[in-house]
């Protein structure tokens, strides 16, 4: 059973080196429990899909809930899947300062990433539209 969870939290620390020890541990324990997705991060807040097994993709959401590195987490989304739309990476990675201003006004009110103030197929829309437009860096 694939499910997709999505979620938003504010980040303790913002310094870059935070975000990429974030990403390394990410991508070193995701592909032995069957997880993929993306993370985006800007202006101090995470906005992260995970897919995978029902039980390896709850259990990553309640480590994610003790994390001291997160803080104000929210589920946002939650379904069962028939298939990956994030297969591609263990944990992709979007940096929204560096997108296109326009993206992010498509889905919310001002041009900065706030998954607090839209609903949770908003911010899915978002994550769909910054893959197609090849938004999304990373490693398999």
């Amino acid at each position: 059973m694939l499910v997709r969870l999505l979620y938003a939290s504010r980040a303790i620390d913002t310094t870059p080196e935070a975000i990429e020890a974030i990403l390394i541990q990410s991508r070193h324990h995701n592909p032995e429990c069957g997880i993929t997705g993306i993370l985006c991060y800007g202006g101090g807040i995470f906005l992260q899909a995970i897919e995978g097994g029902r039980m390896a993709v709850s259990e990553l959401f309640g480590h994610i809930q003790r994390d001291p590195r997160h803080n104000d987490v929210v589920l946002l989304h939650y379904e069962e899947i028939s298939e990956r739309r994030f297969a591609g990476w263990t944990m992709g990675q979007v940096n929204m300062s560096k997108i296109n201003a326009s993206i992010l006004l498509k889905y919310a009110e001002k041009a900065e990433l706030n998954p607090y103030l839209v609903s949770g197929s908003v911010s899915l829309a978002l994550l769909e539209e910054l893959m197609a437009t090849a938004c999304i860096i990373g490693r398999s």
